[in-house]
């Protein structure tokens, strides 16, 4: 064997190496994501099945809210249908939020519901629920960032192109105009 096979033979070993390597770390990449979005689907059937409960417990002290109940019905249908697709749930979740903060709010009307003990321990599973979606989400958007960085960056888009791995969306619950800073105006 003379020199030139011994280095091609060499170099050949390395690449293979990187692309194994980077193979691997794209895998581990993906497998982060795919946690952090089941942790993410747990936390948000938790809170559907908690709606439910406040719902009727609510429904006890407000039965002409009927309209409302309905909404909150028919949305979380939708939350719970819209599956894998995390723009979709994000929106479905954003709508989902909408009537819940407005039953939320109209219990402060209802002192013996403000009261209740078991609508008190609902209303702090929910926001207990909540605390954890967003954990789940922090994480979950954390593992696609570091995806999507191995996926863009060179040589690891050259093996995630061969080997079919792509890019995640981000999860987002709301929308730009939920996020804008509120205008405030005052008279003189």
């Amino acid at each position: 064997m003379d020199v030139m096979n011994i280095v091609a033979i060499a170099v050949a070993i390395v690449v293979a190496l990187l692309v194994a390597w980077t193979f691997n770390a794209l895998i581990a990449k993906r497998q982060m994501t795919n946690n952090g979005w089941a942790d993410i689907d747990v936390q948000l059937k938790r809170r559907a099945d908690l709606i439910p409960q406040l719902v009727t417990t609510v429904q006890a002290y407000a039965a002409h809210e009927r309209q409302l109940f309905e909404d909150i019905a028919e949305k979380r249908s939708r939350a719970l249908a819209a599956g894998d697709d995390p723009a979709e749930r994000g929106v479905a979740e954003a709508d989902l939020a909408r009537p819940v903060g407005r039953m939320m709010a109209l219990a402060e009307g209802y002192p013996d519901l403000k009261a209740s003990g078991n609508f008190l321990e609902l209303q702090k599973e929910l926001s207990d629920t909540e605390d954890k979606i967003e954990m789940a989400r922090r994480f979950y958007n954390g593992a696609v960032r570091d995806l999507n960085t191995l996926v863009e960056t060179f040589p690891a888009n050259i093996v995630a192109g061969l080997f079919g791995v792509a890019k995640r969306a981000y999860f987002e619950i709301g929308n730009n105009a939920e996020r804008a800073v509120p205008r405030v105006k005052t008279s003189n």
